[in-house]
């Protein structure tokens, strides 16, 4: 059985950084995409990040390009999110998630597993 578990949230001030975790069991690495979203109150489920574990291809959304980064630790079976500058815009849950398929998406209804959710909140 996959299991995701998020952790790292919290609350940040503007402009500052936050690194969320996601520690991944049960999963082939080499087959799975391992990606990251994000839900704020009373919006859609929004792709932030994802990773191909085959060839460890990255994609942004166009609303965190240049201040994300995934990367992942297959010795650790982790998948980290950095981001930088936050804004309040970016106070959401944010979430990690699996597909068995080394095509990358950032549609959440691509995805079979899906973690906890952990709270960011980016105060102005």
């Amino acid at each position: 059985e996959v299991q995701l578990v998020e952790s790292g949230g919290g609350l940040v001030q503007a402009g500052g950084s936050l690194r969320l975790s996601c520690a991944v069991s049960g999963a082939r690495f080499d087959d799975y995409t391992i990606a990251w979203f994000r839900q704020a109150p009373g919006k859609e489920r929004e792709g932030v990040t994802c990773i191909s574990y085959d060839d460890e291809g990255t994609w942004y959304a166009d609303s965190v390009k240049g201040r994300a980064t995934i990367a992942s630790d297959n010795a650790k079976s982790t998948v980290t999110l950095q981001m930088s500058s936050l804004k309040p815009e970016d106070t959401a849950v944010y979430y990690c998630a699996g597909r068995e398929n080394v095509f990358a998406t950032l549609r959440w209804t691509d995805y079979d597993y899906w973690g906890q959710g952990t709270q960011v909140t980016v105060s102005s």
